[in-house]
């Protein structure tokens, strides 16, 4: 039985891709945020205050998985009527869905600097593809922590309807949101 066993544990050990070293996102250098256009005036903004994940990341073998939790109910716009509509079943739905997540393990890179992720995004309980590009991304020794630390800032464009949120498109609320993610993760 050991010997049939020990092919089968070797294959899947081979089939796991490893991603280097953890990181834990610091949530005091990470922000998770929105913009889209109010009626082609000017632009609205949001962001999520709380937020979690980890990042693993192997600059050498150009792997990497990331994942970044936050909650839906913890909106912030400056807005506290615009909070409370944007948790309704009209747009988040936060008391069915409480969170959102994104999950990347695809990198690309440039050299050996990621410049996106390919993964998915599950809001509202439903998980669409999107890309993360990269405009900045940088690592660090932290003088402070005395351990590296890494991060930068993803962007992607999104359509909001396809998580289901259609209020409002009718009448010329966009379609379209910029979903931005600034992050820092530090090396455990």
């Amino acid at each position: 039985m050991r010997t049939l066993l020990a092919p089968a544990a070797l294959a899947l050990a081979v089939a796991v891709p490893a991603y280097g070293n953890t990181y834990a996102i610091d949530p005091t250098h990470t922000f998770v945020t929105y913009e889209v256009s109010h009626f082609g005036t000017s632009t609205n903004r949001g962001r999520f205050d709380r937020k979690e994940g980890t990042v693993q990341f192997d600059r050498a073998a150009k792997t990497g998985r990331v994942e970044v939790s936050f909650e839906m109910n913890s909106v912030s716009t400056g807005v506290a009527m615009l909070d409370k509509h944007l948790q309704s079943a009209d747009f988040f739905d936060s008391a069915r869905h409480p969170s959102a997540k994104f999950v990347g393990d695809k990198f690309s890179f440039a050299g050996d600097t990621p410049t996106q992720i390919a993964g998915t995004l599950t809001l509202r309980g439903k998980a669409q593809p999107v890309v993360l590009k990269a405009t900045n991304f940088n690592c660090y020794l932290s003088p402070m922590l005395r351990r590296e630390v890494c991060g930068g800032d993803f962007e992607s464009t999104i359509k909001r309807s396809q998580w289901g949120m259609t209020w409002g498109l009718e009448s010329g609320v966009p379609d379209e949101v910029r979903l931005l993610i600034q992050v820092e993760a530090i090396r455990q």
